[in-house]
């Protein structure tokens, strides 16, 4: 019997998205015919006898919905045909017994809607036939090693077939270009895994508030995170939860552990739930013992300040910096209130962004792209340009932000002891993080059923 989650798979979104690369492959290759084979992820040993959990490639899940190991997808496009075939592993019910389902091909065909599926381990020897007098072949190129190698020899085995006639391709392709392409653009089916993630993930973040208490460790608080995500039906996290009280804030990809909740402190947590393979990606500052200090609070509402410019800036139409370049200006304006910039030094905050003196307290962007990888793919930029202040540097051309689109914005200050710094502001790490949905008149937010502002993060905490 099949499981429950593949008794109600829709192989709709996944045929028009193959449907889509075939577009794309043939505005590539107009005059021939093009193929290309995309590999779904290895399955990694985490020990002796025991391996990680696999989750499957974005890229070949994208296209597929297939999420066993050991697969493969082959599309052979001309210009007036193309063929969605499927490697995956063969049914085994002795193996099924211990590992679980296998779809295997003949099932395959009908449940995926492909057009062929062959056991993978009939790959080898079909992919030079597959290949075969191709214009163009389009793979993952340089990504992972035994592919590459795999490939080659598929290649090498077709050009040894020139004197009876077989061309080999001539013409090698980064499919993943193509697809990184498709994949900015979210459609209705990604929209909604992605709102859900995001509940699930703001969910797991009001719990940790709820339930945070003085003295507990930073690992104690990620497992209360970790019930609610798998309580509330995520697969996994969607990503390492950063889980960081006090100084260890100030660490940008710290990890939760054994330091302890301290009364005064505050705790920042960048944690996400994964759901139908699709990442949330909240990041809230608290106070440990529910209760901002004069000093937190105004640090705090500066950056949620800066976060509130980006969001009201993210729209259709906008350059993927401009969000950023408010936050910059909202978050420099505010340390030279709070003094932790000196005016006498820096001088005026447009002064103060030109020499960059705010990167000392947030040295990232505002946010990246958000989909089936928590740093999903796309370029951020379409071009070059020539850079005013120096001819012999160049500046990027971000790209326009279009509906559809899913990003985080995530503007925060991280302040380490210094002599120049007010000693209150020492060790202060505060970061705001929501996952938006561009829309033509503006963004979703995603992930606000857990508060950011600091008199509701209070209240939430006093009735946890």
């Amino acid at each position: 019997m099949k499981p429950l989650h593949l008794q109600t798979f829709n192989p709709e979104p996944f045929v028009a998205r193959r449907d889509a690369l075939i577009r794309a492959m043939r505005a590539r290759s107009a005059t021939g015919a093009s193929i290309a084979i995309i590999p779904t992820a290895l399955e990694l040993a985490r020990n002796r006898d025991a391996h990680y959990d696999f989750r499957p490639d974005s890229y070949f899940y994208y296209l597929t919905g297939f999420a066993e190991p050991e697969a493969f997808l082959v599309l052979s496009v001309t210009p007036d045909a193309a063929r969605s075939i499927l490697f995956c592993r063969e049914k085994n019910l002795e193996r099924e017994i211990w590992d679980g389902y296998r779809l295997g091909p003949e099932a395959a065909v009908e449940h995926l809607c492909m057009d062929e599926a062959h056991p993978v381990s009939e790959l080898d020897a079909q992919l030079p036939k597959l290949i075969a007098n191709a214009q163009s072949i389009f793979a993952p190129l340089a990504h992972n090693s035994a592919f590459d190698a795999r490939l080659s020899h598929a290649l090498n085995a077709t050009r040894a077939l020139t004197r009876s006639g077989v061309n080999a391709p001539s013409v090698q392709n980064d499919v993943y270009v193509l697809l990184d392409e498709m994949r900015l653009r979210k459609d209705a089916v990604e929209q909604n895994w992605l709102r859900e993630a995001g509940k699930i993930s703001a969910a797991g973040h009001i719990r940790a508030m709820q339930t945070c208490q003085v003295g507990w460790r930073e690992l104690d608080l990620e497992a209360e995170i970790r019930h609610e995500f798998m309580r509330r039906g995520a697969q996994e996290v969607a990503y390492n939860s950063i889980v960081a009280a006090g100084a260890n804030a100030c660490v940008l990809h710290y990890r939760a552990g054994l330091s302890e909740l301290k009364d005064g402190d505050l705790c920042l947590i960048d944690a996400g739930a994964e759901y139908g393979y699709y990442a949330g990606d909240i990041t809230r500052t608290f106070p440990v013992n529910g209760r901002f200090s004069q000093a937190q609070r105004a640090l705090y509402d500066v950056v949620l300040s800066a976060q509130a410019e980006a969001i009201s800036l993210t729209r259709a139409g906008v350059a993927f910096d401009v969000p950023h370049n408010a936050v910059v200006r909202v978050l420099t304006q505010g340390l030279l209130d709070l003094g932790i910039l000196d005016r006498n030094t820096v001088g005026s905050v447009d002064e103060a962004i030109a020499q960059k003196a705010y990167q000392s307290y947030f040295m990232h962007r505002t946010g990246h792209w958000l989909g089936l990888d928590v740093h999903d793919c796309g370029a951020y930029s379409v071009g070059q340009q020539a850079n005013p202040s120096d001819a012999s540097k160049t500046l990027p051309i971000f790209r326009h932000l279009e509906a559809g689109m899913a990003l985080t914005i995530e503007p925060g200050l991280y302040i380490r002891p210094s002599a120049n710094v007010p000693e209150k502001f020492w060790n202060l790490g505060i970061r705001i993080e929501d996952d938006a949905l561009v829309t033509d008149s503006g963004c979703e937010l995603m992930t606000r059923d857990v508060p950011v502002d600091a008199d509701e993060i209070e209240s939430l905490m006093r009735r946890g």
